[in-house]
């Protein structure tokens, strides 16, 4: 928020917000309506077959499982098979039906299910975050009023004018546009005349409107106040900051590398090895004399026990139970892998207004001067503010109105963009405003130098106090960076489009060394950027569309639910929904120790696998025995997993416990 600069208006007639982006609905995908179908089927047979009805009826509804659900990995999978590559998926599919070929309809049908229901997920995620990036667009308007300068005019200052509606992507630099009370700019550019307060958290993050006169430069999207502007285009349609923040959040999106689970990083090997050695442990005893069915029931048992059914359990419990728990406690974890890569991050950048901040002014300190009390300061302040809705104004009132004090009537209510408020109150004349010509008093120069934002009160032309206000910290935020920096090794970083002076205060609030303020969207992925090329695993966490190209630039994204933006929401990989800042170390430290989870595990499922392959291999594992060792180890990597669902790992995680 700006310490020295403030803005006066009352609130024109707001505009009509832009629409939220259409979201892709589920079932209008594909993959979710196979899914949802090969779920149902499955739960329908499993009914039957529980309920002792006949085979028939629930081995029909196993084969409308496997066809749904298994028919998008196979042709994938078959796909890749042409280009000479070994899918995992369509192994899944083969391990499945080499389960249904010595009657273990179930196994093949629930390991179906869950590559089903991966898949579908992964399509959402892939489709919400285009709908967002699509609907940043309606955050600029679709027309402009474009000036033309009549004879003897320069730039549509003077001389007669003509007015002409325009789409903004016709507009080009060099233009003029005017700019109502109420309405979007529609272009990057800079004012030529007029002055107003300019709401442009969408692209600074700044919680107060900023105020703009004949110089300032303005960007696309954001709103104007009360005052009336004219602006020169100085950017192309296509290169305005906003176009710019989509161009960057899908060049990241695109261009990330996708991380892969553990397990996944092993499935090219592990596939081709379990596909050669079943083809192997059929062939070579059938060429040396065997019978073909002894032949095929070793190879289906070694199949069977082979399958990295357990070793999939093996990593996808603990990372679900992490994601459950998680939700409970009001942490949105996308996904199993931004699960895995909350714990992989070692360095965290944090926003400050909305993340680190309430993001709402409050008034902090009342400075009389003269014989003016305090409670008569701030009364007076908020009797002439009160017919205002400009947050500075709110914020005087709702401090009047918290120590109870009497709010008299105004009169005469007049409000100047760029200057303050004037009425009359108890028969005097009361400003309240930009300090002007007093801002080198000394109660100015202080709270402005302390990060404040300082507003005189002039009665009948004479100082009578200044007020000082400030965007509160969040209860958590001290305690949260103070954890973070214990679970990365370094303290987190500050990048904050709000003015360096405001920056630096609320860093020595909360124990934040480096602090960069001043920064617009691209500038703050460029610095998550600089961190990831030292070697970095970056933690963004913020709330705006300004924070967007950050997060989607991050190792991993977190957004606060609350007040976050579509798109900071969409691009994020988790989302805070309480704005709980505690829950970011404490979901850090939930994923370390899914982690560990996951080590133990593979190793629990790995030494059985090898158990009875040597078995099978050595020996002669009979067909029920390898089964039930391989559903027992399955069994005991689910169990091993939920322990993460219990209330007590989030205590821990809390803590900051890893282990």
């Amino acid at each position: 928020m700006s310490a020295t600069t403030l803005t006066r208006a009352t609130a024109p007639a707001p505009s009509a917000p832009p629409p939220r982006p259409c979201r892709t609905r589920v079932l209008a995908l594909p993959e979710a309506r196979w899914a949802a179908g090969s779920l149902a089927a499955f739960l329908a047979a499993l009914a039957l077959q529980l309920c002792g009805a006949p085979g028939w009826a629930s081995a029909t509804l196993y084969a409308a499982t496997y066809a749904a659900g298994g028919w998008e990995p196979a042709l994938a999978g078959l796909r890749a098979l042409r280009e000479r590559t070994l899918d995992v998926d369509l192994l899944m599919v083969v391990a499945a039906l080499g389960a249904a070929a010595i009657g273990q309809l179930l196994d093949g049908a629930l390991l179906i299910v869950i590559f089903a229901t991966s898949g579908a997920l992964e399509a959402l995620a892939t489709a919400r975050t285009a709908d967002s990036v699509r609907g940043l667009l309606d955050l600029a308007p679709a027309t402009a009023t474009r000036l033309r300068a009549g004879p003897g005019g320069v730039d549509g200052v003077d001389g007669a004018e003509t007015e002409e509606c325009v789409p903004t992507a016709e507009l080009a630099v060099g233009d003029t546009v005017l700019v109502r009370p109420g309405e979007r700019i529609g272009a990057d550019g800079r004012v030529l005349d007029g002055a107003s307060d300019v709401d442009q958290a969408t692209i600074t993050g700044e919680p107060l409107p900023a105020a703009k006169r004949p110089g300032d430069q303005v960007y696309a999207g954001t709103l104007n106040g009360a005052g009336v502007l004219r602006v020169r285009v100085e950017r192309d349609p296509a290169d305005t900051v906003i176009a710019r923040i989509v161009a960057m959040v899908e060049e990241a999106s695109e261009t990330k590398a996708p991380t892969q689970l553990f397990v996944e990083k092993i499935e090219q090997r592990y596939a081709a090895v379990l596909v050669a050695a079943t083809l192997l442990l059929f062939a070579v005893p059938l060429a040396l004399g065997a019978g073909t069915a002894d032949a095929l029931l070793r190879a289906m048992t070694f199949m069977i026990v082979a399958s990295p059914c357990a070793v999939v359990l093996a990593t996808m419990p603990p990372l679900l139970s992490a994601i459950a728990n998680a939700g409970r406690h009001g942490v949105l974890v996308k996904s199993a892998v931004v699960m895995e890569r909350l714990g992989q991050a070692d360095a965290v950048a944090l926003d400050k207004t909305g993340t680190l901040t309430e993001g709402t002014p409050r008034v902090t300190e009342v400075h009389p001067l003269g014989a003016t009390t305090a409670g008569e300061l701030l009364a007076l302040a908020a009797a002439a503010e009160h017919p205002s809705e400009h947050p500075l104004a709110r914020a005087v009132v709702a401090a009047a109105r918290g120590r109870g004090l009497a709010v008299p009537p105004a009169t005469d209510f007049t409000a100047t963009p760029g200057i303050g408020v004037r009425a009359v109150v108890d028969g005097a004349v009361i400003a309240v405003g930009a300090p002007g010509p007093y801002r080198d008093h000394p109660a100015v120069t202080a709270l402005e130098e302390d990060g404040r934002t300082a507003v005189l009160v002039l009665r009948d032309g004479e100082p009578a106090g200044v007020l000082g206000l400030a965007d509160r910290p969040r209860a958590q935020a001290a305690g949260a960076v103070r954890a973070l920096a214990a679970l990365t090794g370094r303290p987190p970083v500050l990048l904050t489009g709000d003015n360096p002076r405001a920056a630096a205060r609320l860093a020595a609030d909360v124990g934040l060394t480096d602090v960069r303020g001043g920064l617009l969207p691209h500038e703050k992925a460029a610095a998550v950027q600089d961190l990831a090329a030292a070697g970095r695993r970056v933690l963004m966490v913020g709330d705006g569309v300004n924070d967007a190209p950050a997060l989607a630039a991050a190792h991993t994204g977190v957004a606060m639910g609350r007040a976050g933006s579509d798109l900071a929401l969409e691009t994020a990989d988790a989302v805070l929904v309480r704005d709980e800042l505690a829950a970011v170390p404490a979901v850090v430290a939930l994923s370390r120790r899914a982690r560990r989870l996951v080590v133990q595990n593979l190793v629990i499922a790995g030494t059985a696998i090898t158990l009875l392959v040597v078995w099978d291999l050595a020996g002669t594992l009979p067909l029920p025995l390898g089964v039930a060792g391989h559903e027992g180890s399955t069994v005991i990597v689910g169990l091993n997993g939920l322990r993460l669902l219990r209330e007590r790992a989030w205590r821990r995680a809390l803590g900051n416990e890893e282990g």
